[in-house]
């Protein structure tokens, strides 16, 4: 695996990246050899954050934990990423044996066994909307008089659907189609 260590206003020191390696390593039996794995120290008042990116052929784990402590917030979303990969492991052979014929098990190594049993996921509500072409601050306007905390739209210079959403940092993003 190839790893990427980012720190933001934080010194990243060699027991901090070991440890990182360390726990990330609990994964690996369960990722592709040649995984690319970005793992990003940040702290904002006094806050410890460690957010982790694992890009795979159809999927990206990621998982983003704050806590008082650096390294108990690397165990913490190594937990979070475990979990992540047990649920869509199952789920990939819930739809193998459904559908024998159209699953994707590549994204992860070897045979997993699940250890947790979690409930299917279920829809409660489904909503339809006409998506206006707009522009992106027009987007951010609609967005906060709805109080929402993201907006889809039609961008009325490429004429695609967007999402424009706030950040934690109280920024805010836009998400356009490749």
């Amino acid at each position: 695996m190839k790893y990427s260590f980012t720190g933001r206003n934080i010194a990243l020191t060699d027991s901090l990246r070991e440890a990182a390696q360390q726990k990330i390593g609990r994964l690996e039996r369960r990722l592709p050899k040649d995984a690319e794995v970005s793992v990003i120290f940040s702290v904002v008042r006094h806050e410890n954050t460690v957010e982790v990116t694992i890009p795979l052929k159809k999927r990206i784990l990621r998982a983003e934990v704050t806590e008082n402590d650096m390294y108990s917030a690397l165990d913490s979303v190594i937990d979070v990423l475990d979990k992540q990969m047990v649920k869509y492991k199952t789920r990939l052979r819930e739809k193998k044996r459904r559908h024998p014929i159209t699953h994707d098990e590549e994204a992860f190594a070897p045979e997993v066994e699940a250890q947790t049993q979690d409930a299917p996921i279920a829809i409660h509500k489904k909503k339809r909307f006409a998506v206006k072409p707009m522009d992106e601050i027009e987007a951010v306007m609609e967005m906060e008089m709805l109080h929402h905390s993201f907006f889809v739209f039609r961008n009325d210079k490429t004429d695609e659907i967007n999402v424009v959403y706030r950040r934690n940092d109280g920024e805010y993003g836009l998400i356009e189609p490749e």
